[in-house]
């Protein structure tokens, strides 16, 4: 758990917040459903949160699939999938867009940009944020790759059109497509924050999303949390990348996952730092034994991903550097490059994650 300073940062009055930096396309015709079960990483039972994959089981894109909740033709089905673009100048990763047309073939499927057409925003905190929540159950495999176990819920994700209740972790809260330039329903009663709010409620809930925090063509599905998030199915047949994430599953070792962390000078029970700037993503985690630390010395480093100017972020680490940290073994560091002040990185566990204690024996 991390420090009552870090559990002050939280909002619980019920908010909501435009969603930034993401896009849009439409999929539509007859044959759209068997198209998107054919690239997802899941199940295309829409509403859902999922990935496009990588032939090699990287990622692409994670991706949120909605129903359209207004259709422009009724020659099948309509779904919206939101995803983050990828950032400006990079020629290397394929645009979506682009990505999905080539797989189209003969099927009867329609993709198109669709930004023009609706805001994404998220609210958490009010009643029909969370009366929908139920206690996390999970599935282990012994690669230590966890999935939440949604027992007969039918529709975890929801079924209303436009609308996602957001169950990659407890608390996040729903998401929602709103007509372009209009503000949600809710503005009338949420507090109405600004992205960067958004950001913060999700770091804190320990949210990868994003090119940011997930970086295409680089980033594993295991690494990324996408498994405890939700967004991959094991089970599935034959999609694109399915090879590797399946056999990551049954005969491999996840070793890195990313862990939200509080950037601090000190020590570390005084809570995160309040920084100028958010740091620039990509900043390696170095680790520093502590005292008289027995064992070899701590291999690797961990990247920091997405951070808040209210000291907390999002940072991969090798698990065993994270546990290390915790129990106080091991302490993890960032230099910024502009000043050469160097932090310290400090990992917690959200309450609502699995526990190791619960994985399989050996």
């Amino acid at each position: 758990m991390p420090p009552a300073t870090v559990q002050t940062l939280l909002r619980r009055a019920p908010t909501v917040a435009p969603v930034a930096n993401r896009a849009l396309l439409s999929v539509s015709g007859s044959d759209s459903n068997v198209f998107l079960n054919g690239v997802l990483s899941t199940q295309a039972r829409v509403p859902q949160f999922t990935s496009f994959l990588h032939a090699q089981g990287r990622i692409l894109y994670d991706a949120f699939i909605y129903n359209d909740p207004e259709p422009s033709n009724s020659n099948g089905p309509a779904y919206i999938v939101e995803y983050s673009p990828p950032p400006e100048g990079s020629t290397d990763i394929p645009p979506l867009l682009s990505y999905l047309k080539r797989h189209v073939l003969r099927s009867k499927v329609k993709v198109r940009d669709a930004s023009d057409r609706y805001d994404i925003w998220a609210s958490w905190g009010g009643d029909a944020d969370k009366s929908w929540e139920t206690p996390r159950a999970w599935s282990w495999a012994r690669s230590g790759c966890v999935e939440p176990a949604w027992g007969e819920e039918l529709h975890p994700w929801g079924t209303e059109a436009g609308v996602i209740r957001d169950r990659r972790g407890v608390g996040l809260g729903r998401r929602f497509l709103v007509q372009k330039g209009d503000k949600p329903k809710e503005a009338s009663t949420h507090d109405l924050v600004q992205p960067e709010d958004y950001l913060l409620h999700r770091v804190l809930q320990g949210i990868p999303e994003g090119n940011v925090d997930i970086p295409p063509m680089q980033a594993l599905p295991m690494d990324s949390n996408l498994d405890i998030m939700g967004g991959v199915d094991f089970r599935k047949g034959c999609y694109v990348g399915q090879e590797l994430t399946v056999r990551t599953y049954h005969t491999g070792v996840i070793r890195k996952r990313i862990h939200p962390v509080y950037i601090h000078k000190s020590d570390p029970s005084l809570g995160p730092f309040i920084l100028p700037s958010p740091f620039t993503p990509g900043l390696d985690v170095k680790p520093i034994s502590e005292g008289e630390r027995k064992g070899p010395r701590p291999r690797g480093t961990g990247k920091l991903l997405s951070t808040t100017t209210q000291g907390v972020g999002l940072a991969l680490l090798r698990l065993e550097h994270a546990l290390a940290a915790r129990a106080g073994e091991l302490r993890l560091e960032v230099t910024e490059p502009s000043t050469g002040e160097v932090y310290r990185v400090t990992p917690w566990a959200p309450s609502w994650w699995p526990a190791p204690e619960e994985a399989p024996a050996e």
